[in-house]
């Protein structure tokens, strides 16, 4: 079993809810070898400096993410897409101690397969911005405003596409247009959908 980083302990010390579950969860993943990070305040797992899973913590469940999930075998179904933005990552996640013990086996199939995955070196093939529909709603402001077609550019591929997303999915014209309008501020600024 690897070692575990002081710096990660007050993760496991400070849990108010999935105690026992996240410990749980620790003890298998440094069994299988990986070094434990911290990392976006939670526990992150590495092979050779690159990320394989993260624990984390949520109000209705605990997990472990599998940053290269998609790549995979999920034969035994505990792998979810957290949403359908979602292009690499997996989750497998856990509401009691019982299931992170009836799934340990399963779990270190999972991760030593991702390991594997980062030794190969594969890559998730991820859609591009190109890949995403922009709405009409959003084409005709960014045709009108120069400022505007500038500024979405500058952002990030994952913030534009996060927008474009956005904009995308209601039903109704209206709603789009509202949408579209709401965020232009934000756009302007050169922040992303959830920034603040």
């Amino acid at each position: 079993m690897n070692e575990m980083n002081p710096k990660v302990d007050f993760y496991f010390n400070t849990a108010e809810k999935w105690q026992d579950e996240i410990e749980r969860l620790r003890t298998i993943i440094l069994d299988c070898g990986l070094t434990e990070e911290l990392k976006w305040g939670c526990p992150c797992y590495t092979f050779e400096g690159n990320n394989v899973v993260l624990i984390h913590v949520f109000k209705e469940y605990c997990a472990v993410l599998f940053f290269k999930g998609a790549l995979l075998n999920n034969v035994n179904g505990i792998l979810i897409q957290q949403s359908e933005n979602v292009q690499a990552a997996r989750q497998a996640r856990f509401t009691n101690a019982v299931q992170v013990i009836e799934h340990e086996a399963i779990l270190k199939a999972h991760i030593l397969e991702a390991i594997e995955v980062e030794k190969a070196g594969l890559k998730v093939n991820l859609k591009s911005t190109a890949d995403y529909e922009v709405p009409e709603e959003f084409q005709s402001k960014l045709d009108r405003i120069p400022a505007l077609k500038t500024a979405f550019e500058a952002l990030t591929p994952g913030r534009q596409r996060a927008y474009l997303f956005h904009f995308s999915k209601p039903k109704q014209s209206k709603t789009r247009e509202q949408r579209v309008e709401n965020c232009i501020p934000q756009i302007l600024n050169g922040k992303g959908l959830n920034d603040e």
